[in-house]
């Protein structure tokens, strides 16, 4: 016998996730499925940063904090590990000081709440900074840090607790005519598909999905030891070359001069997209990165160059760097202009893709807004 849904979801990445989250709790029967045993890609290889400051002012930063507002209900809600622990963005040079000041004047108007600190307001907050040549830093009270690993691992055990989700790992879904799911394993009927399946552009709906332009991007990443002592960084940690990686900063005056500046100084960075950030999970241990690279420069083989220059650069504004225990990294889609892309390939069907490096940030709010798009305010039946 047929299992019969609502909703399939395809994809127990993030955004797959925070679908299912989204049509299970107006009561439908959703089953998600993933074509590996348990879900590895882009949604564990990040820094778990909840990253509001990142998005600038408008609907994406609106998007940004309703989903922030619905990942803390749900991780309440759920018993997963997390911290509400802000972010800092620290200034060693004239340019990047003058950086946070704009951006923090701009965004009183913004209505973003973002306090400029001094050195040794700095080290109350995070003493494991470097204080020599510090100049200032940015709090924001916004930012919330998860564990990626420990989100996508548990997430799934209580939508199938709290809302009867059914989930199919090892699962691969190869077809779609409506109501028929062909699977690699038992087919299934559902009303309505949604494909969350990541950087997986091939599998279903090649053509929709290659007519968005979307481009591969690989980061590296690292994971060090928890600090001697059991020492916590604080909020989580950005300092210059972050300041030029963010569309929120692309406002500020100064920030060409730094542009130049980089570009001239440390050419390196531009070449490999490297920006420096560090997160902290409930374990101790430093989450560490990244840089960017982009469609016919990836290649499967990982870059020791790239890992120094990210621990150089990193050990130029934290005390410590211990011991590094893991390194990978991920591949995600982005589009050329739009921070994500949404189709409709056929009847029944929502394509959700090149969410890319906002994916933990937007997912829960993104989630919200496509399910209200395609079946109306919540209380409709939607078909």
């Amino acid at each position: 016998m047929t299992d019969r849904f609502d909703d399939a979801v395809v994809g127990a990445g993030v955004i797959g996730l925070a679908h299912a989250y989204q049509l299970a709790r107006r009561g439908r029967r959703v089953v998600v499925f993933e074509r590996t045993p348990k879900a590895e890609g882009a949604s564990i290889r990040n820094f778990g940063m909840l990253w509001p400051i990142g998005q600038p002012a408008g609907p994406l930063r609106t998007l940004a904090l309703r989903s922030r507002e619905i990942w803390l209900d749900v991780l309440s809600r759920s018993g997963i590990w997390h911290d509400r622990v802000g972010s800092l963005h620290l200034a060693y040079e004239p340019d990047e000081a003058a950086i946070l000041e704009e951006f923090a004047e701009r965004a009183k108007s913004e209505g973003l709440s973002c306090r400029l600190l001094l050195p040794d307001e700095i080290a109350e907050r995070s003493p494991m900074v470097r204080q020599d040549r510090l100049r200032s830093g940015l709090f924001s009270p916004w930012e919330t840090c998860v564990d990626p690993r420990e989100v996508i691992a548990g997430l799934p055990a209580w939508l199938a607790r709290e809302y009867g989700v059914q989930f199919r790992f090892g699962c691969t879904v190869v077809g779609f005519d409506r109501p028929m799911i062909e699977t690699s394993q038992r087919p299934a009927n559902a009303d309505r598909l949604w494909v969350c399946s990541g950087s997986d552009l091939q599998t279903l709906y090649p053509e929709t999905l290659s007519a968005f332009g979307l481009v591969p991007c690989k980061l590296q990443m690292l994971r060090a030891a928890a600090p001697s002592g059991g020492r916590r960084i604080g909020p989580m940690l950005a300092a210059g070359l972050t300041l030029r990686h963010y569309k929120s900063f692309e406002g500020c005056p100064t920030l060409p001069a730094l542009r130049a500046r980089i570009a001239r100084e440390r050419p390196e960075f531009d070449r490999y997209g490297i920006h420096v950030m560090a997160s902290q999970n409930g374990r101790g241990e430093l989450i560490l990165g990244d840089s960017h690279e982009y469609g016919d420069a990836i290649e499967p083989f990982d870059k020791a160059e790239i890992d120094g220059l990210i621990l150089d650069y990193l050990s130029g504004f934290l005390n410590e760097v211990p011991e590094i225990v893991a390194r990978w990294h991920g591949i995600y889609t982005k589009h050329p202009s739009e921070v994500y892309c949404t189709a409709m390939p056929e009847d029944g069907v929502t394509t959700i893709a090149a969410v890319g490096g906002a994916g933990m940030t937007l997912s829960f709010g993104l989630a919200e807004k496509v399910v209200a798009e395609v079946l109306g305010p919540e209380g409709g039946d939607g078909k």
